[in-house]
């Protein structure tokens, strides 16, 4: 069954009074926590996520799902999907049709395009986050989580994770991997047949894609802010010829590209490429200890950086479980939530909360967490961090890519 008829029909299940009570947004917005919480007891919580890491999956039904419904009786509803625009898209059926009170969707983890567009069409609960007791460790003044690909927060998401790509080798076969993009580049040209990405627009063949365009524009400070045409021009011309000239090179001679990441792990997993990446180097430790990968797996940043972003959880306009909703966000942006996913044997994910305004008792528990020896120090990625372009930027790298590369 679709994840997203799974949820139509769980929505079927919840209780017209819970719905009721607490549909109405502007009745919370700056609510006193005790009542909103109140409020939810018992109530349920439609959350879809991205739904490719078992690991991620696990995390969410056993330790968010389980202490909801310990502290709140809150059932929390998993639903898995591949691509968080499908449900953008539900969302905007069901505004279209009238539906303002009573949506399919009450939480979403989301990021970059679709918050745009979330945003842009008024599909998003706003106003509320300050409400949140866990939004006291978060720093607002931080221009990366006051900002999803350079649209501003304004209240309508909560962070929850950190994010930034990495890359990784088979330290028993490729004792020296490439080092930046130039490097790489060169040594795609070199070793054919052992490098491929998949095609945009999945996301994570977009953000490989992105680190060229930066490398061709001379950096990413010429394309910050809004989206330039003729900077675009002028770096899409370069970058569409690099990636044309690798072609050849690639998996199968460029003549086909995985559509997604996971069939890029699965040609790293059988050894049929050298490289893979990823959003999340802790899926790097995962792997491993899965058996997937074997133990001499390690991941790294490039020397002339790589792409970091925040990711969030947003709550739709017409959630019919806003209170309840609201709770989840508080209990994934809890000190105890983000430590539980930041230990590698959990999860591994870098978390968004402000060390500052932790303390240092609390940053002390943080920095004792084990480190996988797979997976590169998040400290040590995020001295390499470059920053992401605003959305109009990506979605026309991307139809470039199509028009320029994947249908030539």
């Amino acid at each position: 069954m679709r994840p997203l008829l799974i949820a139509t029909a769980l929505v079927g299940s919840l209780s017209l009074h819970a719905q009721a009570e607490t549909a109405d947004g502007a009745a919370l917005i700056g609510q006193d926590w005790a009542k909103i919480a109140e409020m939810a007891k018992g109530g349920e919580v439609n959350f879809f996520h991205w739904g490719g890491s078992d690991t991620i999956n696990r995390y969410i039904v056993e330790n968010i799902g389980g202490r909801l419904q310990a502290e709140y009786g809150i059932t929390l509803n998993s639903v898995p999907v591949a691509d968080a625009a499908e449900v953008v898209a539900l969302i905007a059926a069901e505004k279209q049709v009238g539906n303002v009170d009573a949506g399919t969707v009450d939480l979403i983890w989301i990021n970059g395009e679709n918050f745009k567009a979330m945003k842009a069409e008024g599909l998003a609960f706003c106003g509320y986050v300050e409400t949140l007791p866990a939004n006291a460790l978060v720093d607002w003044t931080d221009a990366s989580i006051a900002h999803d690909f350079g649209v501003p927060v304004e209240g309508c998401e909560v962070p929850w994770n950190r994010a930034q790509f990495a890359f990784a080798h088979d330290s028993a076969t490729l004792a020296e991997p490439p080092q930046d993009i130039a490097a790489l580049l060169d040594w795609i040209k070199a070793n054919p047949g052992q490098f491929t990405y998949p095609a945009p627009p999945d996301f994570t063949g977009s953000v490989f894609v992105r680190h060229v365009f930066y490398h061709a524009a001379g950096g990413p400070a010429a394309l910050m802010g809004p989206f330039d045409q003729a900077k675009y021009d002028a770096a899409a011309a370069k970058t569409w010829a690099i990636l044309n000239e690798i072609e050849p090179f690639l998996w199968r001679q460029g003549k086909t590209y995985p559509t997604t990441v996971a069939q890029l792990n699965d040609l790293f997993a059988n050894g049929e490429v050298a490289l893979t990446f990823n959003y999340d180097a802790a899926q790097f430790g995962q792997a491993v200890d899965a058996g997937i990968y074997p133990d001499t797996v390690r991941s790294y940043g490039l020397a002339d950086g790589t792409i970091g972003n925040t990711n969030y959880t947003l709550i739709p306009f017409n959630s019919p479980n806003k209170a309840a909703a609201m709770v989840a966000q508080d209990v994934l942006l809890s000190w105890e939530a983000q430590l539980a996913k930041a230990d590698p044997a959990v999860w591994g994910a870098a978390t968004v909360l402000s060390m500052d305004q932790a303390g240092a008792e609390l940053a002390a528990q943080f920095q004792a967490l084990p480190q996988h020896p797979s997976v590169v120090s998040p400290n040590e990625l995020a001295e390499l961090a470059l920053p992401e372009l605003q959305a109009d930027w990506i979605a026309a790298i991307e139809r470039g890519w199509i028009a320029e590369v994947g249908q030539k």
